[in-house]
């Protein structure tokens, strides 16, 4: 059997599932209610001056007959009292000894922060989550987002929380800025033990084209709030693999954004992530989910010969590479499974308009396109759009013993310089006359 018992900068958990600090974990019996259903650990919802929330606060994007593909939320950190959380988080870890509860956290001066590090310690929190994340409310008295996008001032509230704290610290980053690396290597300097990301991302959902209020709407007005979902994964996924990558960086990273089950996990930890945070996923379905995310972890274990976490832990991040370094000789085209195909010409549609014109429609009366060998540059737009599992393939046609870097060509002086330059990738590329689309 995997091991699949988690360790983030010294905080350890029976698996590497936390709940992330959201209203999942906004009381005692939420957190505990997790555990029972087999979470491994549990970021608090942020703790402070205690605020008032609005009604309502929560918008979210469908997509087809897919609900909640993008959620958006205008809530802030708890509107309970101190005393009742640190009385909880006291309760929790008095039942669940082994798992992790981490407390989130949002304050101001220096001697708030030291106090409130204090009292969560007290209560027994295995850990700190510095909250420079929030997008919207706190921001606007100077915390959450707004910290984070400043790193000098991050890496100064961090160093003042090292200066008491005696559990790991864990800075949560906000991805509402250009270089997520700068705040991620300020946090370092400023003594954390561990980063988490991304934190919500600032939007705003849409608008009711009747009233003509964005959403959530409050007394027929609305403001911008945090984005996150399965629609944010790329972006975090991305962001997750810059600070993995950063040597400035070079602490554990927590994995967040996106998250719904247990190969969405494996992809955050593969690109650099020792553990996940989930919200979306738990506000849309329940705590249930994690009975399917402990086993599936550990099938994907076995059947890849991962006894432990760190056996996977980071491994996609040597396939990531600048797009200069890419190799230009690799050369891959289309192929239509005739079997598989269904007829519905979408493939047709989208490379003549929106890509290659590389795609003929059939003459002889079935309804399969036809691939144009010489004119594929093998963008692979028809095999996504295409609604058929594998009927379009991309086949390699190159023989793999080039390998050619934009780089390579830069250094070689093969790399065009002008903007009639005859060493253009697409000169030669046939292209269909403009008064052609005319005749059609």
């Amino acid at each position: 059997m995997p091991n699949i018992s988690s360790n983030l900068a010294g905080i350890r958990s029976p698996n590497p599932f936390w709940l992330a600090s959201a209203p999942p974990t906004n009381s005692g019996y939420q957190v505990m209610k997790a555990f029972d259903a087999g979470w491994g650990g549990a970021v608090w919802k942020t703790l402070g001056v205690p605020i008032i929330n609005t009604s309502s606060r929560y918008g979210a994007i469908n997509y087809r007959s897919s609900r909640m593909v993008g959620f958006n939320n205008i809530e802030l950190i708890t509107d309970r009292t101190l005393a009742d959380n640190l009385r909880e988080i006291e309760e929790v870890k008095k039942y669940f000894p082994e798992h992790a509860v981490i407390a989130s956290l949002m304050v101001e001066s220096r001697a708030e922060w030291h106090q409130i590090v204090k009292d969560v310690e007290n209560a027994g929190a295995d850990g700190v989550e510095l909250n420079f994340g929030c997008p919207h409310g706190m921001c606007e008295r100077g915390m959450g987002s707004a910290v984070g996008q400043e790193p000098s001032v991050l890496e100064t509230i961090t160093r003042w929380v090292k200066e008491v704290a005696k559990v790991p610290v864990i800075v949560k980053l906000t991805p509402n800025i250009t270089d997520i690396t700068e705040p991620a290597a300020a946090a370092a300097r400023g003594g954390a033990d561990a980063i988490s990301l991304i934190n919500t991302i600032q939007s705003l959902m849409g608008v009711d084209l009747d009233t003509f209020v964005p959403t959530p709407m409050v007394d027929g007005k609305s403001t911008n709030g945090g984005y996150c979902g399965p629609a944010v994964k790329p972006i975090a996924l991305n962001m997750v693999k810059n600070c993995a990558q950063d040597p400035d960086v070079r602490i554990p990273i927590s994995g967040i954004g996106g998250i719904e089950n247990w190969r969405d996990a494996v992809e955050h930890m593969l690109l650099g992530a020792s553990n996940v945070q989930v919200c979306t996923a738990v506000m849309h379905y329940g705590f249930g989910i994690i009975r399917e995310m402990i086993p599936g972890l550990e099938n994907f274990m076995r059947e890849k010969g991962f006894e432990k976490l760190d056996d996977f832990i980071g491994k996609a991040l040597p396939n990531v590479k600048t797009w200069e370094n890419l190799n230009l000789k690799y050369k891959v085209i289309a192929d239509i499974s005739a079997e598989k195909c269904i007829g519905c010409q979408l493939c047709y549609t989208a490379c003549e308009d929106g890509a290659h014109q590389a795609i003929a429609l059939p003459k002889n009366g079935n309804r399969v396109p036809e691939i144009i060998e010489g004119n594929c540059v093998g963008c692979n737009l028809c095999s996504l759009v295409c609604p058929v599992e594998e009927c379009i393939t991309m086949v390699r046609k190159d023989d793999g013993k080039k390998h050619e870097s934009w780089k390579d060509y830069m250094a070689a002086d093969k790399a065009p310089t002008t903007f009639n330059d005859d060493r253009a990738g697409g000169k030669g590329h046939w292209v269909p006359e403009p008064a052609a689309a005319l005749k059609r």
